[in-house]
């Protein structure tokens, strides 16, 4: 057993890696789950997999983020995707912010991000890339959530929130859930229902636009509009319908859906958080490997937590304090991106993993 780093997986997937271990020909689908700070416990394992474990690919690996999950796959689509994600991780550790930020300030800061791991020159690279195929989720926002106010806002996330507590398909009457999508190769996710939906094709004017939409927290940051190709509206975090996606990914049984996470559970929706009887679906999970941080690994850290979103309020003021956090955790990551790759190198993850 690995004192770091935990694989989880479905039935089948389960089957296929302990029979011959994880293949990149075998991965058809790689998620990418929201939830903003907690990305950089798994920067690590992305430069394993995106410089190394994926370089020598032919066939098109879709890949499917919501939120930060769209934000890192963005940097692994790149024509360099290790330096891209160097140049994402040394951005998004610059932000700073006034002790009450605006929506415009923390919008702000979003877009400088994204300008310097994805300039207008790059933009390119991730739309033709030979294998990737990005997809990204975001949500159109609906009645009053689509009013650019702060009351208005609240008052809608309030009635999403006592909804959500009894179904959480009432999301739909809040969010249509948004798939932009590359239109070279449909992935096997892309009749995806349980939501209303808007399918939009990725291009060079929209790209930008849509991974901002992505992770457009609401309250937090604006919603972004006016995006080519989209229906008119105001669309926001994809997490709000997919925290963690939870969707049938591909119904192949003889492919696995690669799952890089910060946690070993699936929580579908951002409001789920708090709901514990709104789980994923295991037939959903059937061909998925989950590769997180064992809860031993976690334990260790700082504070006994990978870095989250409430750090910005815990270290108000103290920017260098959480810096230092923050920084400790990536020195862990990079641990985990070691031994992930000695795992799949040796063959054994074949032992290593466990069911769902």
């Amino acid at each position: 057993m690995s004192k770091t780093l935990s694989f989880i997986a479905g039935p089948r997937a389960l089957q296929i890696i302990r029979d011959e271990g994880l293949r990149p020909d075998r991965v058809s689908v790689m998620a990418g789950a929201a939830g903003g700070p907690k990305w950089l416990i798994l920067g690590g394992m992305d430069r394993y997999i995106a410089g190394e474990f994926f370089k020598n690919r032919k066939k098109p690996l879709h890949l499917l983020g919501s939120s930060i999950g769209t934000w890192r796959f963005a940097a692994m689509a790149q024509k360099k995707p290790v330096e891209a994600i160097d140049a994402f991780e040394r951005a998004y550790l610059k932000q700073s912010y006034s002790r009450v930020p605006t929506t415009g300030e923390v919008t702000g800061e979003s877009l400088s991000i994204l300008e310097a791991y994805l300039p207008d020159s790059r933009r390119s690279q991730v739309l033709n890339h030979p294998y990737y195929r990005l997809s990204i989720l975001a949500v159109k926002s609906r009645h009053i959530l689509a009013v650019e106010s702060r009351p208005a806002i609240a008052a809608g996330m309030a009635a999403a929130t006592l909804t959500n507590m009894v179904s959480r398909r009432s999301m739909g009457l809040h969010f249509a859930r948004t798939l932009f999508y590359d239109g070279r190769d449909l992935a096997p996710f892309h009749g995806m229902k349980g939501f209303p939906i808007h399918r939009v094709e990725l291009t060079y004017e929209n790209l930008k636009p849509a991974i901002l939409a992505s992770g457009s927290i609401p309250m937090v940051m604006k919603g972004v509009s006016g995006i080519p190709g989209a229906p008119a509206g105001t669309y926001r975090d994809g997490g709000m319908i997919d925290y963690h996606p939870d969707i049938p990914f591909d119904p192949d049984p003889d492919r696995i859906v690669l799952y890089p996470h910060y946690t070993d559970s699936i929580i579908p929706g951002w409001l789920d958080k708090r709901v514990p009887w709104h789980r994923a679906h295991r037939k959903n999970l059937d061909n998925a490997l989950i590769v997180c941080p064992s809860k031993s690994f976690i334990a260790g850290l700082p504070f006994g937590k990978i870095p989250d979103r409430n750090d910005f309020m815990k270290f108000k003021g103290r920017d260098g304090e959480r810096l230092d956090y923050w920084r400790t955790a990536i020195e862990g990551g990079k641990i985990l991106g070691e031994e992930l790759c000695e795992a799949v190198a040796s063959g054994r993850i074949r032992s290593m993993v466990s069911e769902y």
